[in-house]
């Protein structure tokens, strides 16, 4: 019977645990972006996603997004869509040695002004196509992390009510249409959309006898309703030959 003793010379490498946060918005009907510019090395300079290390070893990873929440957007988890999004552990994603980092996508309505972190010289919201296009490089693998968050949001749009998490409390249908083009990229006929979205038992329900007062015809306001799955789903127009609206 042959022993397998323990190597001795082997012990356990240094690996660091850091969040990193794609916190997404509308701002004058587009989706955007909440980047930083980073105050320090490696990659000063740079536009990169905010986030950081964990403080201790006793932090929990969820607590630190929260925490970096507060400390990098001023934002309560508690009042926005909070999901992780991935881990993303490449040896070489960052030159200060073996970092892992957990992803989270975070999801609010009319975010303010964002106020620069400790160690960022400044911080602003970016429109989202300008990244993933090329024109705005971000610092380690943030590129493809936004992508990912992005990505997220446009699939779970078709199945899920994640689109009311870019909503006021109480939105019309119109500004519903304009989350979906926005994150989507598209644009939709109105009286289609509000068609597929009244196909959907429980996805919006209506805020009252509430109206949004424009110049036209009053605008019915809504809620988010109890469902949380879409069926039927609505399906992006780039994942079925015709678009959204048509049969």
């Amino acid at each position: 019977m042959v022993r397998f003793m323990p190597d001795e010379s082997w012990s356990p490498p240094i690996v660091l645990i850091a969040v990193d946060l794609v916190i997404l918005t509308l701002r004058s009907s587009a989706l955007h972006v909440l980047l930083v510019e980073r105050g320090i090395a490696p990659y000063q300079g740079d536009q990169a996603l905010p986030g950081g290390f964990l403080n201790n070893a006793a932090e929990d990873i969820l607590a630190a997004a929260h925490r970096e929440l507060r400390e990098e957007a001023d934002l309560d988890a508690g009042h926005l869509h909070l999901e992780q999004l991935g881990t993303y552990g490449a040896p070489e994603r960052d030159p200060r040695g073996r970092i892992i980092s957990v992803a989270y996508l975070a999801i609010a309505p009319s975010l303010p002004e964002p106020t620069a972190g400790t160690d960022a010289a400044s911080a602003s919201w970016r429109p989202v196509d300008d990244i993933l296009s090329g024109h705005t490089k971000l610092a380690f693998d943030h590129h493809q992390i936004l992508a990912d968050g992005v990505e997220r949001a446009r699939t779970k749009l078709e199945h899920s009510a994640l689109g009311t998490a870019f909503c006021d409390e109480t939105f019309t249908i119109a500004d519903l249409q304009q989350v979906y083009e926005a994150v989507w990229g598209v644009q939709l006929d109105p009286r289609n959309f509000y068609r597929k979205v009244q196909a959907v038992p429980g996805f919006i329900v209506p805020a009252g006898d509430e109206r949004r007062t424009t110049k036209g015809r009053p605008a019915r306001l809504f809620r988010p309703g109890p469902r949380t799955v879409l069926h039927p789903p609505l399906v992006r127009p780039d994942q079925q030959p015709m678009n959204l609206g048509v049969q």
